[in-house]
């Protein structure tokens, strides 16, 4: 019961979102951007709170672990912040394929919105799965490990270049059931020309951006399981970082530049996540040792990429 309710209010959220407050295909502006991050920002921390009493009370028979209420809220809001900065670079790449793709800003909104409202489902697939594996298989913990150290190292050997968007897997499956027209810039998804269903670029961004958001939930939801294994708390931590995501995206995306160390945060992240994960059998590092570490890390990012920004 209390998963549907969780989805409804998600659900209800988006639709009044989209149906109501971004309803035209407009531009959405820094200042409006930053009060909506701030909105979704309040509502994943006044969640911890609600997360705190369903566990203090086992509501609806949901502590099944035995876990104390402000166990279970620590361990909601070091998972929600993991999430948050792992997809700082999300919204990265997120930019580019924008970019790339040339999609006018004032279409931007509603991409992310159908991308985020994607990401619900195949995250709540990949959790559940993930859960029952490591419920099942003690020595998955060491594998989770060994992707998110391996993450990290990719991360930090990448470098910054034009990657060919057009030649990803979701665009040359899509091409494959419907001809892509590059050059519509209409604001929708499909039309139809001598009878014939035609997809736009804007669908084609749309499935880039899933595939996108699929690969990095391969990174941050392992990560997140080492901080708890309870389902429901892995789910919320997850859906609330992501719904902040698309806002929390116009904010950043006029200002990539000044925040490009924040990368060398989320390798640090990532190392230590993975290394702890790796160590679980032989050391118990507290949630709020994590958690410490994880908003230091984050923050240490931010403030170095500023001052080198001012200096530049």
């Amino acid at each position: 019961m209390v998963w549907i309710l969780f989805l409804l209010i998600v659900f209800g959220l988006l639709a009044l979102d989209l149906g109501v407050f971004h309803k035209a295909d407009k531009k959405v502006e820094m200042k409006e951007s930053l009060a909506w991050t701030a909105v979704w920002v309040c509502l994943a921390l006044i969640f911890g709170g609600v997360i705190f009493y369903l566990y203090d009370v086992n509501a609806f028979e949901l502590n099944t672990t035995g876990i104390s209420g402000k166990q279970a809220m620590l361990e909601y809001y070091t998972g929600y912040i993991i999430e948050e900065s792992l997809s700082m670079d999300n919204i990265f790449v997120i930019a580019m394929i924008f970019s790339f793709f040339k999609i006018e800003q004032k279409f931007q909104h509603k991409v992310l919105f159908w991308g985020i409202l994607g990401a619900v489902f195949f995250r709540l697939s990949m959790i559940l799965l993930g859960t029952e594996f490591v419920d099942r298989f003690e020595w998955s913990m060491y594998i989770f490990g060994g992707i998110l150290i391996y993450s990290a190292y990719k991360m930090f050997k990448e470098e910054e270049g034009d990657e060919d968007f057009q030649q990803s897997i979701g665009v040359r499956l899509l091409s494959k059931i419907y001809p892509i027209d590059w050059e519509i810039q209409n604001g929708k998804y499909f039309i139809k020309r001598d009878g014939m269903k035609i997809a736009t670029g804007l669908f084609a961004t749309l499935i880039v951006v899933e595939f996108t958001d699929v690969l990095f939930a391969v990174d941050s939801i392992p990560a997140i399981f080492s901080v708890t294994k309870d389902p429901f708390i892995v789910f919320t931590s997850n859906i609330f970082a992501i719904l902040g995501l698309r806002n929390l995206y116009f904010f950043l995306s006029s200002m990539m530049d000044k925040f490009q160390y924040v990368k060398y945060s989320l390798i640090v992240i990532l190392l230590f996540v993975g290394v702890k994960m790796i160590l679980h059998t032989w050391i118990d590092i507290s949630i709020v040792i994590s958690l410490v570490v994880i908003l230091l890390s984050l923050t240490l990012g931010v403030l170095y990429s500023l001052y080198r920004s001012d200096r530049i």
